[in-house]
This record gives structure tokens, sequence and C-alpha cells, in this order.
């Protein structure tokens, strides 16, 4: 790629940007893609913009997956070229600034978006494509309801020139991307069904049988899928099989690799050369990490809303269950979003809580009637278990705060 002929402006910005990094990595507050896109943003208020122009982008958004699917989809474009991308997660406009100036001049970038900032990310960059994951409810005091989600984004895409990739088995992902004409449909599955009983095109209920789907006025079906998941691996648009091989556990990251497949596809990535890339993928921002600790293997699982934990107590095995929920910022300080998830899989294995909101977790085991045992610290949690393996579910900054301890204790 011919390096891009940038402002003068968003030049100054991103050496701004890179030094404010720096500055917070040298003094310990932390990896400084945030503070240091804030401070170049303020010199260059179309920083993003212009260092977008001239490279080939996918934006991928939903409400669960997304850093998964980025991570997956960043590996697979990787056969034709360097990739820019927000590997850790920082999934707003200040995040995608930083990733750009980190990454330099590339001729690709797939950055995550979250699903609120997707039409101001999309204004700013001109992606050649988005890929839509999923809509389901988080928590109500920091997001909308899904389905005002999902009018924003038909909103957004109405008219627009780019291409989508989109879940075929989520009904409000298709009616959002329905309006446009050039998709890209992947079976990339919906387990979580509670938010998408009601048509969204006329209200009417919808109604399954088995993998389909339809309104009973048929105002909204579910299309006919390009990519779909079967058994151990993906079908393509030509009907071809392709077993994938992941080190990521549980069918959800079949799909988000069937997802990631299609995105590198459309961009005309080879199949066949995409799919050893994914294998590589072994965690992400530390999820799915396995760490073994005084003969104990620890495995962590990021769940931050319903749809979430359901995946992960389907990944999760029927061993010792460590369980920790916080309510600051990141998390949403509502809590009620508990009564949403069914926890009855972990009934009857040793079921463990932490975090600042343990009490109201155990609050709601005891509604499930799931047996638990209460311990302040992820460092208890693994003196009181017998060697052997550890399941860890947490949500985000519960998530970050057992990283940190197991840190401190390696």
């Amino acid at each position: 790629m011919t390096e891009p002929k940038l402002p003068i402006r968003t030049r100054l910005a991103s050496g701004l940007t890179k030094g404010a990094a720096a500055l917070s990595r040298a003094t310990g507050r932390g990896e400084g893609s945030v503070i240091g896109a804030r401070v170049g943003m303020l010199v260059d208020p179309d920083m993003l913009a212009n260092l977008a122009a001239g490279r080939r982008i996918a934006l991928i958004s939903g409400t669960n997956g997304k850093t998964t699917t980025t991570r997956l989809t960043t590996a697979a474009v990787g056969v034709l070229g360097e990739v820019a991308t927000n590997s850790l997660g920082a999934n707003m406009p200040t995040g995608h600034t930083s990733a750009l100036v980190k990454a330099g001049p590339t001729p690709y970038a797939v950055l995550e978006v979250d699903e609120h900032y997707l039409p101001q990310v999309l204004e700013a960059t001109h992606p050649e494509l988005v890929a839509l994951l999923n809509l389901s409810r988080d928590q109500l005091d920091r997001a909308q309801e899904v389905a005002g989600i999902a009018a924003k984004w038909r909103t957004l895409l109405t008219g627009k020139n780019v291409h989508v990739v989109a879940n075929a088995d989520d009904p409000m992902v298709v009616w959002a991307a329905s309006v446009v004409p050039s998709v890209t449909w992947v079976a990339a599955g919906q387990r979580w069904l509670d938010d998408s009983w009601v048509c969204p095109e006329c209200g009417s209920t919808i109604e399954r049988s088995g993998e389909q789907w339809g309104c009973v006025t048929g105002d909204l079906v579910r299309p006919i899928p390009q990519w779909s998941v079967r058994d151990d691996g993906v079908v393509d648009p030509t009907g071809t099989y392709h077993e994938v091989h992941l080190q990521l556990p549980g069918r959800i990251n079949k799909a988000n690799a069937a997802t990631a497949l299609a995105v590198a596809d459309r961009f005309g990535a080879p199949v066949l050369e995409a799919l050893p890339r994914l294998a590589q993928v072994t965690s992400v921002a530390g999820r799915y990490a396995t760490v073994v600790k005084d003969g104990r293997t620890i495995r962590l699982l990021l769940s931050k809303n319903p749809a979430g934990w359901l995946e992960a107590f389907d990944m999760a095995e029927d061993v010792p269950t460590l369980l920790a929920i916080n309510a600051r910022d990141p998390d949403g300080h509502d809590t009620s979003w508990l009564y949403d998830v069914d926890f009855s899989p972990v009934r009857g294995r040793r079921v463990l809580i932490t975090g600042d909101r343990a009490y109201d977790l155990a609050v709601r085991l005891e509604v499930n009637d799931v047996r638990f045992e209460h311990v302040t610290s992820f460092g208890k949690a693994l003196a009181a278990v017998p060697p052997g393996r550890l399941e860890v579910i947490a949500n985000y900054t519960a998530f970050q705060d057992i990283r940190a301890e197991l840190d401190r204790v390696n």
C-alpha cells in the first residue's frame, strides 16, 4: 500500500496520539489507546476519517462476539496483507483512531464497533463491508432496547453503498440488513430467542420450526444463507464443506468463524488459505485463556449479558465453576438482567461466587435452586477447590479483576 498523503494536522495529531499513549503506559495507567486518541482528536476532529481513507475496511458489530469475530476476521483477511485492527476491544471511535495510528498505513482494516457507535463510525470510515452478528438485551441503564438499535441500524444502512454480512438467524439483524441491496447471509445461529418473538416490521408473532423462522403475516422471513455452520465446519456459497479447527471452544465460535470467512471471502481471500489462520487464534484479550496454577487448570470465560451467559454455560465443563459479577460503569449498574439468565445448567456442580455484586447473584441462584459458596476473591476461590479444572465465568470488570489477580499470583 502506498502511504496516503495525510493532512499536516492529522500527522501532528498522530504523533501526539502515540506520545500520549506511550506516557500512559510508562506511568502504569494502562495501554493508552483511548487517552492517546482523545488527545489527537482534539487537534484533528477528522482524524479517524483521514486515517481510514485509502484502506479496505470491514466493521464488525453486534451485542455479543464482536471481539472474537474481529480477531478471527483479522486472521483470515491477513492472508491478503497487513491488517489494522483494534484487537483489545477498544470499540469506540477513540479506539479505532488509536488502532489506525498504531498500525500505520495498511491496505486493510478490520474494526470492532460498539453497536451504538456504528452510525458514527460508518460515516467516518466509509467501510467496504459491515458484519452484523446479533442483537440481544444488555444492561438497560446503559443500552437501548434491542428494537431501538435495530431501527437505528436499518435507518443507517438505507441508501448506503456498503456490502453487509449478516446473521440470517436473528430476525432483528435480518430486518436491519434487508434494506441493503448486497447482503451475504450467514446461518450463524441464535440460541437466545427472548428478544425476537415479535416482528419488528409489523408487530406480529415470529414463529420457528427447526432452523426456519418467519413472521406469521409473511412480512419478514429467514433469508436463504450463503454460509452455514454444519457439524465441525462451515459450508461456503458453492456448497463446499470445510472442516474448521479452532482452539476456541463452543459452537458460537464456529459461527464466528463462518462470519470471518464470509468477510474474508468478500475481500478476495481464498478460503483454503484463510482456514489455517483461524486455528492460530488461541485466546482473545484473555477470553478462553487457560492458565495452570498450583495444580489447577483455570479457564476464563467472559459473559456480559444473558445471551453471553447462555453461550458460556454451553462451553463450560461440568467441573467446579466460579461465577463473578460486578456492576461498575463498563458493566452497567443495573443487575436485574441476572433474572433473564437461566442458571440451571450449573445446578449440581460445585459453584462458587464472588465479585462486587455477589449477593445479587446469590439471590438469583437461590431462585434457580443452585447451591453455592461465597468467596471474597479469586485467590480464595482457587484455594477452596482441589487440584484439577476450574471454570471461571465473569462479566467485564470482574473478568479484568480476575486476570489482574492471576497476574499477581503468577
